[in-house]
């Protein structure tokens, strides 16, 4: 996921899609009868499951977890060996991302893409191998703030990987899909929604790829970041429960933002002569911490309310009864590792804190009437590192920030679930983060003397003092730290504050 500032209209949000499919008049009716039919039968609720963490576990326990909750589909944003391995005979749908970095590689060689798909395709769709059904190309490469420095390797990239594809007769199983930010279309109301003009000439050209293949337009929708960046955003409009501030257009009236935006991508599409385009909705979310709004509650009360309005196949305006070919939660589990420039809260997606443990309840409509932990995790001893009371703290400043710009102390932010435990708990967390990184060393908790560890567990209230894991996969040893903000000198100034 990557975050783009948000724009003031409450139907252009930071992910988007685009458009396909023209038929004459006269096959109109048998085209949505079975455009719906199919979406209808396909339709299911995914999870993303990002690996950027410092608690890895092993995808085996990851995999068990996806099964246990009867989880059908998966999106990953990388084809990681271990955790394809993992994936091997689970019956589970796997979506496969490419980063945008190796777009130009891909689309300058037939033999990288060749290269490619044999690593990292065609090795795994074997008899009792993993069921990938999606090759994501890069992750909304039409991004406002990255200047377009993407787009001219998306179309020859996306050509490439399909040929490639054939060569392993594979091109008429896996689809290629380009996700889509919110902010690849405008509108004021989303009847009126359009692509930017400047990405009219390649959005063009990849949905009239995406049709001749048979392939979804796959979009990003985020809410919860139009009521971040935006202090008139109406925060009932955001869920799923009634508004006060519901969007007349014309003969359609919308109740929530997704709505909205779904209904503006589709109206964008239709001006492309693209209307009926199936779309996925790549990634779609509420965070639990790290920033004012993100907690359990709201995060809950989103993510059921998605869940119980997609499920319902009540469709939207412009879509009625037809909802998404498919939903991907953002996400499976929290990313410790992963950038905090776009907010505190990137680290908090998951339904599932790191270790697997559900955050609150939720009925993913699969069965389960409450979402149910990962299995046989092994923790670290019931150890932490807290600040040592009998101790002056006046040169604790430079020790905080060396533990958080290697560990995550994110939830200490404003707003965040840590925010109000008072300087020494500040101290505490920001030790404890640190030393459980470190797997526990006992040299890790010294911190010049101003360090202890403890057998009684620091948690206060909602702020959780966490216990890494041992059971951790073998690629969670690869270096994590080239994905961390320098969040020390981010807090510069919140740790001064606070002592």
């Amino acid at each position: 996921m990557i975050l783009e500032a948000p724009k003031v209209s409450i139907f252009k949000r930071t992910r988007m899609i685009e458009p396909r499919f023209r038929f004459r008049a006269v096959a109109l009716l048998s085209v949505i009868l079975v455009v719906g039919s199919s979406l209808k039968a396909e339709s299911a609720i995914g999870v993303n499951w990002g690996t950027l963490s410092f608690h890895k576990l092993k995808p085996s326990t990851v995999v068990d977890l996806l099964k246990v909750n009867k989880i059908p589909k998966v999106k990953l944003f990388e084809a990681d060996p271990d955790v394809l391995e993992a994936l091997m005979a689970s019956g589970i749908q796997v979506m496969v991302g490419i980063p945008n970095e190796m777009l130009a590689t891909l689309s300058s060689s037939t033999v990288a893409s060749d290269l490619w798909v044999r690593q990292n395709v065609s090795r795994y769709v074997v008899k009792g191998g993993v069921d990938i059904r999606y090759v994501a190309v890069g992750n909304e490469p039409f991004l406002s703030s990255y200047s377009g420095q993407y787009e001219s390797y998306v179309m020859p990239a996306l050509l490439n990987l399909q040929q490639s594809l054939a060569k392993v007769n594979l091109a008429s199983y896996i689809k290629l899909v380009v996700p889509c930010n919110a902010d690849a279309y405008e509108s004021s109301i989303p009847s009126q929604g359009a692509f930017r003009p400047e990405l009219n000439e390649i959005i063009t050209q990849l949905v009239s790829f995406l049709n001749s293949n048979g392939s979804p337009f796959v979009v990003n929708i985020y809410p919860f970041l139009s009521l971040y960046g935006n202090s008139d955003f109406p925060q009932e409009y955001a869920f799923f429960e009634g508004t006060t501030h519901a969007v007349t257009d014309g003969p359609n009236v919308y109740y929530n933002a997704f709505d909205g935006n779904f209904d503006t991508l589709v109206a964008a599409l239709s001006k492309l002569g693209y209307g009926q385009m199936p779309i996925i909705i790549g990634e779609v979310g509420w965070p639990t911490d790290g920033a004012i709004g993100a907690n359990l509650t709201a995060a809950r009360v989103f993510n059921q309310g998605l869940i119980n309005h997609v499920v319902s196949n009540k469709g939207t305006p412009l879509r009625p009864g037809l909802p998404p070919m498919d939903i991907y939660l953002f996400s499976l589990l929290d990313e410790g590792a992963k950038s905090i420039l776009p907010g505190t809260f990137e680290r908090h997606w998951g339904i599932f804190s790191f270790d697997g443990q559900a955050k609150y309840p939720l009925n993913l409509g699969m069965g389960n009437r409450l979402l149910k932990n990962a299995r046989n995790v092994q923790y670290l001893p019931s150890r932490w590192c807290v600040a040592n009371p009998s101790t002056d703290f006046s040169a604790v400043t430079n020790h905080m920030k060396l533990a958080c710009s290697v560990a995550d102390c994110t939830t200490l932010n404003y707003g965040g679930s840590c925010n109000g435990i008072g300087a020494k708990g500040n101290i505490s967390y920001a030790f404890n983060s640190y030393y459980q990184l470190q797997m526990q060393n006992s040299q890790s908790c010294d911190f010049d003397g101003l360090g202890m560890v403890t057998f009684l567990d620091p948690s206060v209230g909602d702020c959780r003092f966490l216990v890494g894991v041992t059971d951790v996969s073998s690629s969670s040893s690869r270096p994590v730290h080239r994905w961390v903000i320098p969040w020390g000198l981010i807090m510069w100034g919140f740790w001064v504050f606070v002592m």
